[in-house]
Parts: structure tokens; sequence; C-alpha cells
């Protein structure tokens, strides 16, 4: 038995109120890391981070992007996934202290968690929530509490041994007036999903995994969606970030230091422009 890796599923259960969601990450999460020489306790910060991400995005109803972010006072200055509709993801983590422990609070210090939410057509969101908890599970529970009022349980798993990382959310649907039997309906299905294990979320396939855990309930399973790491950086971006300085500024920075160094913070990317390579926005014509 294996799991499917780097790929998201939905599911919602057909005799009660509740609908979920399983991420299983692979590749895609060695690629967010690979360049970056983190400590081991950030490496699983991110991969909780990336798999949280993961079950944002796909409640998303729209084309879009969502930036989730950690920020505080600790060691770790920030922490952030920003993923969209496609589940295409990138993420880094910025450390300024030396890490000396391996909880969220040894981490982070006091620290908030930023959601921004971008649709392609409309208004950006941001919601803004004090990290309450003891894990990151429990801080995205409280706000959903707070600002979806939509009971939610969600567990994160992340190794940085094997550099895999997962979770699993659990929503109640508010599709009917009777909101007690609707609660029942998602503690119920809440009490099964808590005996989910790391090493099934990494080892087994989420056909597997979902009749482990509700082989006694009627489960619908959507198609699955796969996640990749994207980073979007390119040189015609770092070009048209020079050209901004314009000419005088272009030709001062060349004169002082021969050529433009830009480093992507997410892959690590190093991309160099000398003046022959921007001759084109010096003398466009």
């Amino acid at each position: 038995m294996s799991a499917t890796s780097d790929v998201l599923n939905r599911y919602l259960f057909y005799n009660y109120h509740a609908r979920g969601e399983l991420v299983q990450l692979d590749t895609s999460f060695k690629e967010i890391i690979k360049n970056h020489d983190y400590p081991k306790a950030v490496t699983e910060l991110l991969g909780e981070l990336m798999a949280a991400t993961c079950l944002l995005t796909a409640m998303l109803k729209f084309e879009g992007e969502i930036s989730v972010q950690i920020q505080g006072n600790g060691p770790v200055k920030y922490a952030v996934i920003n993923g969209n509709h496609l589940q295409q993801m990138r993420g880094i983590a910025s450390i300024v202290d030396q890490i000396t422990g391996t909880t969220l609070s040894d981490l982070m210090g006091k620290a908030n968690m930023v959601i921004t939410i971008i649709p392609k057509q409309g208004e950006r969101y941001q919601g803004v929530v004090a990290l309450k908890g003891d894990t990151l599970a429990e801080c995205l529970e409280h706000y959903f509490a707070t600002s979806e009022q939509l009971a939610t349980k969600i567990w994160l798993f992340a190794d940085s041994t094997t550099i895999q990382a997962g979770g699993c959310l659990l929503q109640v649907v508010p599709d009917s007036d009777d909101k007690q039997q609707q609660l029942a309906d998602f503690e119920h299905i809440s009490q099964l999903s808590a005996t989910l294990k790391a090493e099934e979320i990494y080892q087994l396939s989420a056909n597997e995994l979902l009749y482990r855990l509700y082989h006694q309930e009627q489960v619908r399973l959507f198609e699955p969606q796969t996640v990749s790491f994207v980073c979007g950086c390119s040189e015609d971006k770092c070009l048209a970030a020079i050209a901004n300085l314009g000419k005088d500024g272009i030709e001062s920075h060349l004169a002082e230091h021969l050529q433009f160094t830009i480093t992507c913070d997410f892959c690590n990317t190093t991309y160099q422009f000398d003046h022959d390579k921007l001759h084109p926005l010096l003398h466009p014509n």
C-alpha cells in the first residue's frame, strides 16, 4: 500500500451534515524546502503550514490565491505559504535567531496568523487572529470559530526526516435548520477522524485511508486535485522590476556594481544581469 502523493481529495458524507478534505504531500513539500537549510522544527512547521494552506485553498469557490502567514517575535520572524485554486504552492520561513525549541510558541513567540484571500476578480480579504493554541491546527480552528463561525476540526502532520506532510479538515455543512443534529453529526465524524495517524496519511492512498476511517459510513469522494510547487519567478519578472528603476537608476547601479544580482526568496534561484543583458532596457530604440 502506498499513498498517492501530492494530491488533495474532497469528500462528503451522505448521511451526515459534514464534509471533509484530505491532503497528502511529498514531492511538492520537498521542492519548497530543498534549497533552504531549515532546522527540523522549521521544516515541520512549513510542512504543516503547507498542508493547512492546501486545505484552505480547496475551499475557494472562485479563481484566486490564499496566503497563510504566521508572524511573531520569536526566532522565526515569519513563515508563509502562498497557494492558488490550482493547488500551486510556494513558501518560505525567515529565521532571525537560534532555534532552541520545537513548539509553535518556541518558534514564533508572541505571534499572529494572517490569512489573505485574493480573488482573481473582486476585492481581497484579510483576516488576522492571535495565535491561540499549542499547535497550528488549534490556531486554525480558532480562526474558523471567530471568522467563519462554522464548526471545524483540523489535523496536520509533517515529518522532517522523510520530508512528508499532510492534513485533514472536517467542517459542518449547515444545510438544515436542525443545528443540534448538525453538531451531533459533526461530533460523530470528528471522533472517527481523530483516530488518523501520521504514518497512515504518509503511506496509504486516499481511498484506503478514508475506508479505514469511515468504513461504516457512506462517503462520496470527489475528483482529486494535484498539488505542486510553482515558484513563479522568472527572468522576465526580474527585468520588469529592474525597468522600474528607470534608465538613470539602472546605469547608476551598473556603474557601482557592474551587474544586478537578484535571488528569489522562495526557490533560491539567482538571476544576474550585466550591461549587455540590460542593453534593451537602456536603449529601447
